[in-house]
This record gives structure tokens, sequence and C-alpha cells, in this order.
């Protein structure tokens, strides 16, 4: 299974982006699907997830600003991000993995999309 996101790029302060990432191979409906993200000189940090049963959780610092989605006849995970701040800046992963008792545990990367948040 390989994942491909898209959709990063420049964006000014208080705006949206919205980011994807297309899972190849089967099975893509009975996965979990996140994403991290690492912005320059830090770690990188959960940001939400969605799981098969379109169950959503969010890091504090994204709560009500970002949202994730699914389409699984698309194999594809969404993540629409609104009122950005330069805080955001970061490189963005989406991953396939498993929740367990709430917990996303990621054991799948992508490559990771560079969102700037800059005016």
């Amino acid at each position: 299974v390989q994942l491909q996101a898209s959709g990063g790029g420049l964006v000014q302060p208080g705006g949206s982006l919205g980011l994807s990432c297309v899972a190849s191979g089967s099975a893509f409906s009975l996965h979990s699907m996140g994403w991290y993200r690492q912005a320059p000189g830090k770690l990188r940090e959960y940001v939400a997830h969605i799981t098969s049963a379109l169950d959503r959780n969010y890091a504090d610092s994204v709560k009500g600003r970002f949202t994730t989605s699914r389409d699984n006849a698309k194999r594809t995970v969404y993540l629409q991000m609104n009122s950005l701040k330069p805080e955001d800046t970061a490189v963005y992963y989406c991953n396939q993995g498993r929740t367990l008792s709430g917990t996303y545990i990621p054991n799948l990367w992508g490559q990771g999309t560079l969102v700037t948040v800059s005016s």
C-alpha cells in the first residue's frame, strides 16, 4: 500500500486549504486514516484521524478549524483546513493505521505535503 498526499501550498492567515491522500491497494475502508504534521524544528505531531466507522478525533490545536473525511470508493482521505494560522505551517503527512480504545496508531506513512501559512 502506498499513500500519496497532495494539496499543500502557500495560504494567507485566515485562509483555507484542502489536502487529499489517495491510497493504493485494497481494504482501504477497513483502516483508520490519519494526519500528522511536522513544523520546522519541531517533532512530528498528531493532527486528526477518522476510523472505518467514520468516528473522528482532532488535536486540540486544530479542533473547530480542521475537518477530516474519507471517500472509500475513491480510497481517499481528506483534511479541510480553515482559519489557518502561521503556526499551522508544517509538512503534513497522511497515514494508515488502526484505532485501539480511541487511540490512533499509524503504521503506514505517505510522503508529506508542505503547507505554508504566511502573508
